[in-house]
Formats: structure tokens, sequence, C-alpha cells
């Protein structure tokens, strides 16, 4: 795999990184402030090539355990858990490497938070709500480009404009790129998040609660989403620009105290990115057998919805998107104030990692 796009100098990431520890500094004091930075891009660079910091020898973990989600809404997650890369990349080092189901992104937050899983997957959106309310975690590689959220309501219904939403129900999992897809979904149309009653679900259970008929419309997610649409329901509204790009997270903990491992994941995840692209039809199979899809489902999702090719450096495309969803938050009442969003928004990111990239590793 090529890794000239990994390369690139971070110049408007160091800014933005500059800006918010002015605003951290600020507003001090006022609430859940974003944590801090946990390693220096520096120091974890070099440990992740294996040069000596200028605190020591780069670290080399030994023993111990890698806990990381997987996730059907996370292709390249499937891929690596199926082939074992990161397994037998360990095994040397006596890591053992534990797997954890995430049913969305609110969950994957759930278990960052705990320090039950390392690493997780989550939509952008969910990222900075979590640093926003002092969850320290960092964004170390963007996994995919998704339209993996959308209204839907079932077959027949008479609802046919988000206008029309208006004094429904709608299933939505709070924290998770659906609902926040669904809040600016509503202000668009003109509607306040008053205006409609949130039943508030995991995915799954959501699209049950349209087909048993106790809501009008479910703040949908792939694949769950593409096996909705088989079963005869329509996709109401759909608009890729309130789709925020998925995030693979690490805790600050983690990235500080094992770089290492870190870096391992993240080189997996860009092998696994080239072996999605190079074998699209074998990824759909992955994910029918993990979600208990239809292949042809499968592969709708993985080949119309899923863009892997995007560029995997989280940077300024990401903070663009996540910039104009952080209002929504304040109002939404989901973080206390702007303060929170602006200094989450300077400390989420860190490309150490997959500047560092070295896939072939697992090859």
């Amino acid at each position: 795999m090529k890794n000239e796009r990994l390369r690139r100098p971070s110049v408007l990431i160091a800014a933005i990184a500059a800006t918010a520890i002015l605003v951290a500094a600020c507003s001090s004091g006022t609430g859940s402030a974003a944590p801090s930075t946990a390693a220096s891009a520096g120091a974890s660079a070099a440990a992740s090539s294996g040069a000596a910091t200028s605190s020591g020898p780069a670290v080399v973990t030994q023993g111990g355990a890698l806990n990381l989600d997987y996730a059907t809404y996370n292709p390249l997650s499937l891929v690596i858990k199926d082939q074992g890369w990161l397994e037998k990349g360990l095994e040397a080092q006596d890591v053992t490497v534990n797997w954890i189901k995430s049913a969305g992104s609110n969950k994957a937050n759930e278990a960052l938070r705990a320090n039950a899983i390392d690493v997780g997957s989550t939509a952008g959106s969910a990222a900075l709500l979590a640093r926003s309310n002092g969850s320290p975690i960092q964004v170390i590689d963007i996994y995919s480009q998704p339209e993996w959220a959308a209204i839907v309501v079932p077959k027949d219904s008479t609802i046919k404009s988000v206008a029309d939403l208006k004094g429904k129900k709608i299933a939505a999992t709070k924290g998770t790129d659906p609902y926040f897809f669904l809040l600016q979904a509503l202000e668009e149309a003109g509607l306040k998040p008053e205006d409609v009653t949130v039943e508030v679900l995991q995915h799954a259970d959501g699209w049950a609660a349209l087909q048993n008929g106790s809501v009008d419309a479910w703040a949908g997610l792939d694949p769950i989403m593409a096996g909705a649409e088989q079963a005869g329901a329509s996709l109401l509204y759909r608009n890729v620009a309130f789709n925020s790009y998925g995030f693979l997270n690490a805790t600050e903990s983690f990235i500080k105290d094992k770089p290492d491992l870190a870096q391992a994941v993240v080189d997996a995840y860009e092998q696994a990115r080239a072996w999605a692209q190079a074998h699209p039809d074998e990824t759909a199979a992955i994910l029918a057998k993990e979600a208990g899809l239809d292949t042809a489902v499968a592969t709708k999702v993985i080949k119309e919805r899923s863009n892997l090719g995007v560029d995997p450096v989280p940077g300024a495309a990401q903070v663009a998107v996540l910039t104009k969803i952080g209002p929504i938050f304040v109002a939404s009442g989901d973080v206390k104030s702007q303060a929170e969003i602006d200094a989450a928004l300077g400390s989420l990111v860190n490309d150490t990692f997959v500047t560092n990239a070295n896939p072939s590793r697992f090859e």
C-alpha cells in the first residue's frame, strides 16, 4: 500500500491544538473541560518507529492485553479480527488480543470511558461528544467516510418529508451519528427537537420498534438499515453531508503507556483498508456473516455506502464537519457550552500513528 498520503505535515492540526490550549486555559473551572493531550507527537512517533526518545528507550510492551472493539458499522475491524493479524503480530510480545463487540458508538464510548477497551470505533460526532464531556480519548485513524445514517419509515408510510415528522415518535440511539443526523435534519426542516418525541433505543431495537408500529420513524444505521430496506422500509431522508466520519479512538492512557500497541492497531487498520479495497466481495461476506445479513445487502453496504478509500489521516476535513455539528450539541443540552466543544476540537486529533503507519508488517 502506498503511504505518501499518510506522511503530510499537520500544520493546521498543530494550530488547532494551540488554540485549544488557550481555550482550555480560559475555560478552566467552567464545567467539564476537555482532557489534556496525553502524549507528544514526537515521543509517540519515535516509540512507534523503534527509535529511542529523550526519556529513554522506545516502549516495547511485553505481556498483558490489548482490548479493542469490533462492530458491524466498522468493516475494517471485522477484517482485522477475521484475518488474525494482531494476534500473530503480537505473539512474540506475549500480548493477548481481546475483541469486544460494540453495538453502537454510544456503547464504544462507554467502554472507552470505563477502560474496558483501549481502542474503539465511533462516528466522529460521537467522539466529539465524548471528549467535550470529559472522556480522555483521541482519534488515531479514520476508518471510513460512510453514508451510514438516514431517516427510515415503514412501507406505505404517510410521512413524505422531514417536516411531516412533527408530532411523531422517532426511534434513535443517543450519542450516535443517526441521532445527530436526526437533529440536523429536523433543524434543516425548521423543526426543533421538542417538536418530535425521541424514543431512545439501541439501533437494532429501533428497527424492531419501526416494524411493530410503536414508532413512526427510525434514525437508522447501516448495516441494519440496508436490511430494513430489503424488508420494505424506505429511506425518507438521506444527506451524506450529515454523516460524520468513522473514527478509531484510543484512550490517552493507552497512547501514553503503550504507543507500540497503538501503532500496531493502526498498522493493522491500514493493511485492512488495502485488503478490503482489493477484496470487496470477501469483505462483504465477512460483514454478512457477522451481522446476519443477506450477502447482497452486505455487498451494497461495502460497495455503495462505506467509502473505505477515504484519507485515513484525521485532520481538517473531520474538524470542519464537527465544527458544524458542535453547536447542535450545545443547543440540545448534550454539551454544556461552546467552550467545551472548542477545547475538544482542538485536542481530539492525534495523527501521529497513521502518519507513521507501516501496513506491510501484516502482509
